[in-house]
């Protein structure tokens, strides 16, 4: 049977880490991988964090399963810091899952289950993952334009013009904020206009939150998926808490699904049925160190101010490149940078550029330009700066 499988095609960034790894250069730069690193090139694990985990080592007494939907705190908490305290419950089911991604496969699943040919609207570009589990489940999609390649910025006319081609049964895909791989979001008014065609259309919105946080803080991150919830009768949001509690290997995340309040408990329902088909019950570890620092007023406090502290870095980080690039390159053409949000720009280089990036001074970014601002630091800022000018991006 083994001797039919055939090759898959390989993960691009996977590879671009072994070519890191690979590289002799003491100089090297790594600005591919995606996950936030500090000045020293590791990723940290917060105090809250060590605090919640020593707590429960403890005062855990068993390792016994959770419910098949996850254990209720951790969705109450997870609901309350996506949603604020304003939403209704009344509308919420939720599902514990892998990560952001099992939460994303799990909603793709949800959709399968009430509608088997949903159509998926994808912005073009988006992480490349979206696209290969779509593909693995064979579900249609069709790319809605999003990224503006002259301004660096969002495309918002011909985001809503494409969206405007969707239909009732259609599912579109959003990014809540921080915008992989880009980097560019909309406005508040944006997104106003946004729902507003999604409404009219009778689409139903599924939000990837992987990055709240990471952008302009907690609350400001969440208010477009706020107001989208506020104005949809029906939402999907697949949050991860990878990011925001630098918990990427616990694997922690939550797929929240709103709807009718009258069918509320048949959705909650068909969310443990995914759950118990695909892995029986979710990881729990994670979650719980997360529902310990939500509802403990003291860890709360002290994750929030060492998150906000990881994002004002990121927000350096970027100031200090656009100026490092405009003093060197003599024009403002990468201000962008600074507007941006989250870990992730996409410059808008060539291959060749990205290549010449790489080859020549020891560069890694993703093959789209797309690069982690979080993989700098003020002695490679300089660096990076001069590279991308003399690579003619």
């Amino acid at each position: 049977m083994f001797e039919m499988l055939q090759p898959q095609p390989a993960d691009a960034i996977l590879a671009l880490i072994q070519q890191f790894r690979d590289d002799p250069r003491p100089h090297k730069i790594d600005l591919g991988v995606g996950v936030y690193k500090d000045a020293t090139g590791l990723t940290p694990i917060l105090r809250a964090v060590r605090a919640a985990e020593a707590r429960l080592l403890q005062t855990e007494t068993t390792k016994t399963y959770t419910a098949l939907a996850g254990d209720p705190a951790f969705l109450q908490a997870m609901a309350g810091l996506i949603l604020g305290p304003a939403a209704d419950a009344a509308r919420v089911s939720a599902l514990a899952t892998p990560g952001g991604t099992g939460a994303y496969r799990q909603a793709l699943d949800l959709v399968r289950l009430a509608l088997p040919g949903a159509r998926v609207w994808v912005s073009d570009p988006t992480w490349p993952n979206h696209l290969s589990i779509l593909r693995h489940l064979g579900m249609a999609f069709a790319p809605y334009r999003y990224f503006d390649e002259a301004t660096r910025g969002v495309d918002l006319d011909g985001m809503l013009a494409d969206l405007a081609a969707a239909g009732p049964g259609d599912v579109v895909l959003l990014h809540g904020c921080c915008h992989n791989p880009t980097g560019a979001n909309p406005t508040l008014a944006d997104w106003a206009a946004i729902a507003d065609v999604l409404a009219a259309r009778g689409a139903l919105p599924l939000i990837d939150l992987a990055y709240q946080g990471f952008g302009d803080g907690l609350e400001a991150d969440a208010a477009p998926t706020r107001l989208i919830a506020q104005r949809l009768p029906e939402v999907l949001i697949a949050a991860s808490c990878s990011k925001n509690f630098g918990i990427y290997r616990e694997r922690t995340g939550v797929l929240l699904a709103l709807s009718d309040p009258a069918r509320r408990e048949v959705t909650q329902a068909n969310l443990a049925t995914l759950n118990r088909l695909s892995y029986s019950f979710p990881p729990d570890h994670g979650a719980r160190i997360v529902t310990t620092i939500l509802t403990d007023p003291e860890l709360r406090a002290d994750w929030q101010t060492e998150l906000d502290a990881i994002r004002l870095s990121m927000l350096d980080l970027r100031d200090r490149l656009a100026r490092a690039l405009r003093d060197r390159a003599g024009s403002d053409r990468f201000g962008f940078l600074a507007q941006h949000r989250g870990m992730f720009s996409r410059l808008g280089a060539t291959p060749d550029q990205v290549r010449r990036l790489r080859e020549d001074h020891a560069v890694y970014v993703v093959g789209d330009s797309r690069m982690n601002i979080a993989g700098l630091n003020a002695a490679t800022v300089p660096v990076l700066a001069r590279a991308i000018v003399e690579a003619g991006i």
